[in-house]
C-alpha cells in the first residue's frame, strides 16, 4: 500500500501536533462550560452532528430522563458550545485514533528501528484507546472533577508516549537534532532531580485541573482582589484546610510554591555548575527555560483569580485565562518531562553504546 515509505519521525510529530490541539479543544470546553453539551457518547444527543436546537435538546431528555444535565433538564447548551465537544471527539476519535494505529504499523515493518520503538508505539495504541474509554467514563459522571483531571492526566501520558517515539526512532535513525544533544555527564548527574520536577509539575497540573472542574473551588481564596485573594489567601498567608473539594485552591497554592522553590533552587545550582566550566551549556538552558515559563504560570494563575468580578447574582472570571493558565501548565510538564525522556532515550543510550564500541576496541 505504501505506507512503509511514510516516515515515522514526521507522521509521529503530525500526531503530536493533533494531540497538542485536542487537548487544547478540552480546554475550550471547559472555558465555555461545555462539557455536558454531549450527554450521550459516542453520539451527540442521538446524532452525528451538532446543529441541535434547544427544543431539540429539551425533547431529548424527556425521552432519555436519565441522561438530563447535573443542571436540570431546562438547561440547554448553544450550537457552539456542542461544537467545542463534537469536534474534540471528531479530533481525537476519528482522525487521532487511526493515525495513532497507522503509525504502530508502520513502526512493526521497519527493520531499522528498535523494539524499544515498537514497543513505544504499541503503549501509544492502548492509551489511545484507553483515553477513549476515559472519555465516555467522563461523560456518563457528568464531568466529575477527578474524572476530568484523569482525563487530562492520561491524554499527557499519552502524549509523552509519542515523543518518546519520535526520540527513539531519530536516534535509530540516527538523526538526532543539535537542540537535543545533552552533556551525558550533567545528563546523568541531573536525571533523578529533573525526575523530581516532572512529578511536581504533573501534581500541580492535576491539582489545578480539580480546582478548575469543582464547583466554587475557585472562589477558595476569596474575590477581594489584591492582595487579599492573591498572593494571599482570604487576606492570609495560609488557611487550614477542613474541606479538600471547596478549598483544592489553597493546596494547589501550597504545591506550586514548593515546586517553584524547588525550580528556583534548580536554576541555581545548574547555573553555578555551569559558570565553573564543569559542563555544557545546553542542558541548563532547557531547565532555565521551563523555569521562566513555569513562573510565568505562576503569574497567569494570579491574574485569573484577581480578573473575579460579580455580574448580577455570580462570580464570573475572565476564562481565557483560564485556558492559557492550562496550556502553559501543561506545556511546562512536556518540557520537563521530554527532557527526562531525552536524557534516557538519547543521551545516556549514546554513551553506553560509545562505551561498548570503545570496550569491542
Amino acid at each position: 500500500m505504501g505506507f512503509e515509505r511514510v516516515s515515522v519521525e514526521k507522521l509521529t510529530t503530525v500526531i503530536i501536533g493533533i494531540t497538542v490541539l485536542v487537548i487544547a479543544a478540552g480546554g475550550v470546553i471547559r472555558i465555555y462550560d461545555a462539557g455536558e453539551s454531549c450527554p450521550d457518547w459516542p453520539t451527540c444527543f442521538g446524532t452525528w452532528g451538532f446543529d441541535i436546537s434547544e427544543d431539540e435538546q429539551i425533547e431529548w431528555f424527556d425521552d432519555n430522563p436519565s441522561e438530563i444535565d447535573s443542571r436540570g433538564s431546562s438547561h440547554t447548551y448553544t450550537s457552539f458550545q456542542i461544537f467545542t465537544e463534537w469536534i474534540h471527539r471528531l479530533l481525537a476519535g476519528a482522525l487521532l485514533g487511526p493515525l495513532v494505529i497507522l503509525n504502530w504499523w508502520i513502526i512493526r515493518k521497519d527493520e531499522e528501528l528498535t523494539n524499544e520503538v515498537k514497543l513505544a508505539s504499541l503503549i501509544s495504541v492502548l492509551l489511545i484507546g484507553w483515553q477513549g474509554f476515559l472519555g465516555y467514563v467522563t461523560v456518563r459522571l457528568d464531568n466529575l472533577h477527578w474524572s476530568v483531571a484523569l482525563h487530562l492526566s492520561s491524554a499527557l501520558l499519552f502524549l509523552m508516549s509519542l515523543i518518546w517515539i519520535w526520540l527513539a526512532t531519530v536516534r535509530d535513525k540516527e538523526e538526532i537534532p543539535k537542540w537535543i544533544e545533552f552533556d551525558p555527564i550533567l545528563a546523568k548527574r541531573w536525571t533523578n532531580r529533573i525526575a523530581l520536577l516532572s512529578f511536581g509539575t504533573f501534581l500541580t497540573l492535576f491539582l489545578g485541573v480539580f480546582v478548575s472542574t469543582t464547583p466554587g473551588a475557585n472562589q477558595g481564596c476569596g474575590v477581594s482582589g489584591f492582595p487579599e485573594s492573591w498572593p494571599l489567601c482570604n487576606n492570609s498567608i495560609y488557611e487550614k484546610v477542613v474541606d479538600f473539594e471547596a478549598q483544592s485552591q489553597i493546596l494547589h497554592r501550597l504545591l506550586v510554591s514548593i515546586v517553584g522553590v524547588i525550580l528556583i533552587f534548580t536554576c541555581y545550582i545548574i547555573w553555578k555548575e555551569n559558570k565553573e566550566g564543569e559542563y555544557g551549556s545546553l542542558l541548563c538552558k532547557w531547565i532555565w527555560s521551563s523555569s521562566i515559563l513555569y513562573l510565568i504560570n505562576v503569574g497567569l494563575g494570579g491574574l485569573y483569580v484577581l480578573s473575579a468580578k460579580i455580574e448580577g447574582f455570580e462570580i464570573v472570571y475572565f476564562e481565557l485565562l483560564s485556558l492559557v493558565h492550562l496550556m502553559l501548565a501543561s506545556l511546562v510538564f512536556i518540557t520537563i518531562t521530554s527532557i527526562l525522556l531525552t536524557i534516557q532515550v538519547v543521551t545516556l543510550h549514546e554513551k553506553k553504546h560509545v562505551m561498548n564500541d570503545t570496550i569491542a576496541q
